[in-house]
């Protein structure tokens, strides 16, 4: 596998445990929107310890975005990335991810599993197709919710947060239900988007199955 050494470009807040990375971009990468490579920290006892994350940037631009939460309690990559700074420099694995836009449907993310659909949604945005797509984000609280601006601006009522520990106007209250789901399908869905931790995708698949949509309709990452 190519590593490719990229420097980091710029890092800011995005939620209290996520942050954004841009770094520059290395010739002859390309992706398509969901797409994911590995990264690797540049340190002598971290570079075999390399991470899946997903591209969250649009494949034309001049720069590589990822949107990356810190998870604190384990002493991991996502530790150790969220201590960097600009100018630093990371290292990116060979492209991958089965991931990829095949028509209008209902989009199902938990947490950070929303970040192969922000390249999707902005690459929808830009060429004006986003219509009838919706996108059920789950979280635990409202501060948790990443990019909730944006994904307003360019969902409208097409997004449905719903919050397991938290309740408000304005948002959902529990866990993705089968009845959320079957409330939000469209005669225009043609596919289920899901990505996010394997607790909620075994739930959601469970109610995938219950409602007989086929698996070659659900779009989600494969593992060998």
């Amino acid at each position: 596998m190519e590593k490719h050494k990229v420097e980091i470009l710029d890092i800011f807040p995005v939620t209290h445990d996520v942050k954004c990375f841009r770094t520059e971009k290395p010739d002859g990468l390309n992706f398509e929107p969901g797409q994911a490579t590995e990264i690797f920290l540049d340190r002598e006892e971290w570079r075999d310890e390399g991470r899946p994350f997903t591209f969250t940037n649009l494949p034309h631009e001049d720069y590589i975005e990822f949107i990356i939460k810190e998870y604190p309690d384990h002493e991991g990559v996502t530790r150790e990335l969220h201590k960097l700074n600009p100018r630093d420099t990371m290292l990116l694995g060979d492209v991958f991810g089965a991931i990829k836009y095949s028509g209008e449907g209902v989009f199902i993310a938990g947490g950070a599993g929303i970040t192969p659909f922000i390249s999707i949604f902005r690459m929808l945005r830009e060429n004006n197709k986003l219509n009838n797509n919706k996108l059920i984000f789950g979280n635990k609280t409202s501060a948790d919710i990443i990019l909730y601006d944006e994904l307003k601006d360019m969902l409208g009522d097409n997004l449905i947060n719903i919050l397991s520990d938290e309740s408000g106007e304005g948002y959902r209250s529990g866990l993705i239900s089968r009845e959320l789901i079957v409330d939000n399908l469209k005669a225009s869905h043609s596919k289920i988007y899901l990505c996010g931790p394997p607790p909620m995708m075994k739930m959601v698949k469970g109610h995938l199955a219950d409602l007989e949509i086929s698996t070659d309709n659900i779009v989600e990452e494969e593992f060998s």
